[in-house]
């Protein structure tokens, strides 16, 4: 009642991966693109009539069709909630974080917003993962690294200071030493909201280790670059 059959099925129909190939290669890049807007308009009762389009999009041999899903699954988590979210989406998402950088680059921009969706036990378990978005196909992809430094500081008021101290500080620290200003810029600022984490949740040992090892890895560098770093975090904090 909410969308004429014919039409519903006449959308549908357009995500054959068979007719893209000859009718528009293109087809199913704007299916993918549009799906978040009938998935909204059927509403989370009708999900079932677009989950299995929906799974076939997401293994499109293009990866630009991928892509597009990528950028909009955490829109369409808010639409389904988190029940649907955990059982159909969460699956496509872990595929998308092993898919291309170009792919990849979709979830992360947007990882702050599909991980506070999650439960906070199914949320853990992307603990480890995040140091993957450290390794990208190409190492001059420094973007990426950027987003995943901004991202981090959003992510930060998801996990305790435990969780913060074991996982996120060591991808911190990394990414303080990277070749590229602009990503140990965002890094520092990283660095210092998770000191401002440990001591906003009186996690005081915490916080003091950090800032030993703080001292340890760039102000006592050998190099200048690491006792410059240790100044500007200084100046954030």
């Amino acid at each position: 009642d909410i969308i004429p059959q014919p039409l519903l099925d006449q959308y549908l129909s357009m995500t054959d991966p068979a007719r893209a190939q000859t009718v528009d290669t293109e087809i199913a890049k704007h299916c993918a693109y549009s799906l978040p807007g009938v998935a909204l308009t059927l509403g989370r009762q009708n999900w079932h009539c677009l989950k299995d389009t929906y799974e076939t999009l997401a293994s499109d041999v293009q990866w630009k069709v991928r892509r597009t899903l990528a950028f909009s699954i955490h829109e369409l988590a808010v639409i389904l909630g988190d029940q649907l979210t955990a059982a159909d989406l969460v699956p496509i998402f872990n595929g998308f974080l092993k898919d291309l950088d170009e792919v990849r680059i979709g979830v992360l921009k947007h990882l702050y917003d599909f991980l506070k969706l999650l439960h906070t036990d199914k949320r853990r378990e992307y603990l480890y993962q995040l140091q993957e978005f450290v390794v990208t196909d190409n190492s001059r992809n420094w973007r990426f690294r950027y987003e995943l430094a901004e991202q981090l500081i959003l992510i930060l008021e998801l996990y305790n200071p435990n969780d913060v101290y074991d996982y996120l500080r060591h991808i911190a620290l990394t990414l303080c030493s990277d070749k590229v200003s602009e990503v140990r810029w965002i890094s520092f600022r990283l660095v210092v909201a998770i000191l401002q984490k440990f001591y906003a949740n009186n996690a005081n040992a915490l916080g003091l280790n950090f800032i030993n090892e703080l001292v340890v890895r760039f102000r006592h560098c050998s190099k200048w670059v690491g006792r410059q770093a240790f100044a500007f975090i200084c100046q954030v904090g």
